[in-house]
């Protein structure tokens, strides 16, 4: 997520604390190295334990702050590190099939109310078999080693360098997290001048603190926890991309963020007709509308009233009436993380949606 040294401080804990350094200096910054975005902490961490006894605040939706999003996603998976090559499980041929599932699934949905100063986010998703680099891999406690890693294998020709500014390289490392407080994390940079969207992930394999508990799919438990947070990862970087941000709550927090280890149902259906235990997604049209949809019921408050209400919930609620026109797949269960199921949110929507 962003700002995460406030976070920090906030807490008063180190890095030191979690084995990591998990500092990152302002984006903005001369030769900064990139931050660390969207971090999916690990379940026992004190970071989000902290995150999980927030209070309630009057609006917890995310707001946009005028950057641009990944219109579509275009993803080159990286796995990193000596034990790739002779590698025999199921998670470089699992995160394949879970990158062509991605593309135009009911989850992948979730996302395209949110818009950027460059267009529409949709759930258009490409992806290429993985690439192996059988060097010995870093830890993430920086951004800059994975970045490296990424530009390292384009220059290689392992990976294309993606010239849309919408290539997604996710970096599998088989570094386990071992005391760091975090799963995962996405970044962005360039390669050979050109934009590029980089993730980083710790080998989950046996890691209670980063596993989804995953019992009815069938995947390894350690394809099962990179799944998990990969599709944390990459719902944040299609809506979150870059400096100066897109689309983040008051305390920084992006989509994947506010939905951490939050699963409605015990797996969700993507396109390839894989199924997969992910967390949910939040969406700020879902609840918009069924604030006003619960708005209307208490107050008994007319057609004319909703008319006038904020300029701002206005434009949420166009987003909703996009949102709409695909509720019946958008909203498969668990798809969204702050709805109760289908019926209910599709039922406030299509009621806000009316009114307005």
């Amino acid at each position: 997520m962003r700002r995460l040294f406030i976070l920090l401080l906030v807490c008063t804990i180190s890095a030191l604390a979690f084995g990591q350094d998990t500092k990152t200096q302002p984006a903005n910054a001369a030769g900064a190295e990139p931050p660390m975005l969207g971090i999916s902490w690990a379940q026992d961490s004190a970071q989000q334990q902290f995150l999980n006894q927030q209070p309630a605040r009057r609006s917890p939706n995310m707001t946009y702050h005028g950057g641009v999003i990944m219109p579509s996603s275009n993803v080159y998976p990286i796995f990193w590190g000596t034990s790739w090559p002779g590698y025999g499980g199921d998670k470089m041929t699992g995160m394949d099939s879970f990158y062509s599932g991605f593309n135009g699934s009911n989850y992948a949905k979730t996302s395209d109310e949110y818009t950027g100063s460059n267009g529409q986010v949709t759930a258009t998703t490409t992806s290429r078999m993985h690439a192996v680099d059988g060097s010995a891999a870093t830890g993430g406690n920086q951004t800059t080693p994975i970045l490296n890693e990424v530009c390292k294998e384009i220059t290689n020709g392992a990976v294309p360098l993606d010239s849309s500014g919408n290539g997604y390289y996710p970096v599998y490392t088989d570094v386990p997290r071992g005391n760091a407080g975090f799963c995962a994390w996405h970044s962005y940079g360039t390669c050979s001048g050109k934009r590029v969207q980089i993730a980083f992930f710790f080998k989950l394999d046996g890691d209670a603190g980063c596993d989804p508990q995953d019992t009815q799919t069938g995947h390894s438990q350690g394809l099962a926890a990179i799944a998990n947070v990969s599709a944390h990862e990459l719902s944040e970087a299609r809506t979150d991309p870059a400096s100066p941000g897109a689309w983040y709550d008051s305390q920084g927090q992006e989509n994947g963020d506010k939905c951490a280890w939050t699963f409605n149902v015990p797996y969700v259906h993507f396109s390839n007709s894989t199924i997969w235990k992910v967390q949910g997604e939040w969406s700020n049209a879902a609840y918009t509308a069924d604030r006003l949809s619960q708005q209307q019921r208490s107050e008994g408050l007319s057609r004319r009233t909703l008319r006038t209400t904020s300029a701002e919930t206005h434009k949420t609620l166009a987003s909703a009436r996009v949102f709409l026109l695909h509720v019946n797949a958008a909203l498969e269960r668990g798809a969204v993380c702050n709805c109760a199921g289908r019926s209910w949110v599709e039922h406030a929507l299509r009621r806000a949606v009316k009114i307005l």
